[in-house]
């Protein structure tokens, strides 16, 4: 399996107007894009947006439910890049997608356009990172989405390793 370690990607909005965010019936599992501006000199403007399909399952699907992420929210990533077969209904030919099964997240940065010294790091012990409103308003009291994974059920935190 390929490992993949994504920062500074953002949350891409659903299709056709669809919630950022799909969880399933029984909320053990979710479905979400992110999305990233690269460079190339093809495009206009010498830039593009690159769009990847995310699943997360478990504790890992948990704590995106506690982090109460949406469209727009920066976060950095590390999981196994997959790839999802089907069959299409209609034609009943087989289809595939790349996906990022997520094994660990948080969030990249306050989100409120200017980087600060600290930025893109976890909250050191026994301290809280002050998110920006845009972030911090929808968040559960006392959660960051910077404190080690293991806080809540799974590893240590990747960005400070």
């Amino acid at each position: 399996m390929l490992k993949l370690f994504a920062t500074e990607v953002i949350v891409s909005k659903g299709y056709d107007n669809a919630p950022a965010l799909r969880f399933s019936e029984k909320g053990d599992s979710v479905r979400f894009r992110i999305g990233a501006r690269v460079y190339d000199t093809r495009a206009e403007g010498n830039t593009r947006w690159v769009n990847l399909s995310v699943k997360a399952f478990g504790t890992v699907c948990d704590r995106v439910k506690r982090m109460q992420l949406k469209e727009g929210s920066r976060i950095n990533l590390v999981g196994r890049f997959d790839e999802d077969v089907w069959e299409d209904t209609k034609t009943h030919e087989k289809k595939s997608a790349s996906v990022i099964i997520l094994d660990e997240l948080e969030y990249c940065y306050t989100g409120t356009g200017e980087k600060k010294p600290g930025d893109g790091q976890r909250a050191a012990a026994g301290t809280q990172a002050s998110p920006s409103p845009s972030v911090a308003g929808d968040m559960p009291a006392g959660f960051t989405g910077f404190e080690a994974y293991d806080a809540f059920g799974g590893g240590g935190s990747f960005f400070n390793e």
